[in-house]
């Protein structure tokens, strides 16, 4: 059991670690004239309007759908994922809200899963895609938000495990 935690403690500092990085890289080499709206204000999540896709991406994005329907023990599984080895909890908190105990070192405030109109925006799809991909302001209209890719293979985490996770946090908005 104590070498659980203590392999789930280092994947959290190894994200917390990387995140930082890639968020001194990328916040470093973006010029913006005004800062974007809730950008480096506290509580201030980017606007949940725009999507994080790339345009070129986007449609076939929005098609993708979850190969799990979301029951009880997918979600509870999912929770699992959110709390533990997928170290999502690290940034969007333990209860999906966006105030995870690394949110306050970012410039853009991690999402708000309970937020239901973000989910009235975003397909499964779309999220996905940001798990798979992070959210490094490859779209152009969002400037890197310090998501980086969580899923296999440019991250650390099975595609299934991801989608459990996600399912999760759709839950969290309803």
């Amino acid at each position: 059991m104590y070498q659980r935690r203590r392999s789930v403690t280092v994947k959290r500092c190894v994200i917390c670690a990387a995140m930082s990085i890639a968020l001194f890289g990328s916040v470093q080499g973006i010029a913006w004239s005004v800062n974007p709206t809730g950008y480096g204000q506290a509580g201030g999540e980017y606007d949940i309007r725009i999507p994080r896709v790339p345009s070129g991406e986007l449609s076939k994005a929005k098609k993708v759908k979850p190969p799990f329907a979301a029951t009880p023990d997918v979600l509870a599984e999912g929770k699992d994922i959110f709390l533990g080895v997928g170290g999502c909890v690290s940034c969007h908190g333990p209860e999906g809200r966006g105030d995870g105990a690394a949110a306050s070192n970012l410039p853009i405030q991690p999402r708000n899963f309970t937020n239901p109109k973000f989910h009235t925006l975003r397909t499964p799809g779309e999220l996905m895609w940001i798990l798979k991909n992070g959210s490094m302001g490859q779209s152009g209209r969002v400037p890197g938000t310090g998501m980086l890719p969580v899923v296999q293979p440019k991250g650390f985490i099975t595609e299934a495990q991801g989608w459990k996770a996600l399912l999760y946090e759709l839950s969290l908005g309803q």
